[in-house]
């Protein structure tokens, strides 16, 4: 049994990406160069009714060839850094800009299509350090990552 060929990935299209992210970042939240890369989309949500004060940072981005590894399924290191970036633009909007001390990463599932939904939330959050978690969805809604880690909070 032979591995199939991989699909080759659009250059132009590529280029075009490339182009975009170039043109198009400022060093701030929401809008530095990966984020514009990878095609970032942002929002805030309430963490639950019950926790209105606790919010998520959600980012969903599109799965491309280029964010893919040699086995056809998105990167983990892409899927770590979009995680990481989750919970730093929570730390961000809810306190200052803040600096990740460790992240684990659980890679459940591979992701090889469509949209990728990833939401950054506190478990423990503190004056100084806090303890977060980031959880990374497929398209069909399945986990596919989970990530915690520990931020060292501004001030």
């Amino acid at each position: 049994m032979t591995d199939p060929k991989p699909a080759r990935i659009d250059v132009v299209e590529a280029r075009k990406r490339l182009d975009r992210a170039l043109d198009d970042h400022e060093q701030a939240f929401e809008t530095f160069f990966l984020a514009r890369f990878l095609d970032l989309s942002f929002s805030y949500l309430p963490q639950a009714a019950a926790d209105a004060d606790k919010e998520t940072c959600r980012l969903t981005f599109p799965v491309t060839d280029m964010l893919k590894n040699p086995q056809g399924s998105l990167h983990g290191g892409i899927m770590a850094s979009a995680m990481d970036i989750s919970m730093g633009h929570l730390v961000a909007k809810v306190a200052g800009p803040g600096a990740t001390i460790e992240m684990k990463v659980q890679f459940i599932r591979p992701v090889t299509q469509g949209t990728v939904t990833v939401e950054g939330s506190f478990t423990r959050r503190g004056r100084t350090l806090s303890f977060m978690e980031s959880k990374l969805y497929g398209e069909d809604g399945k986990l596919a990552a989970h990530a915690t880690a520990t931020w060292k909070m501004p001030g």
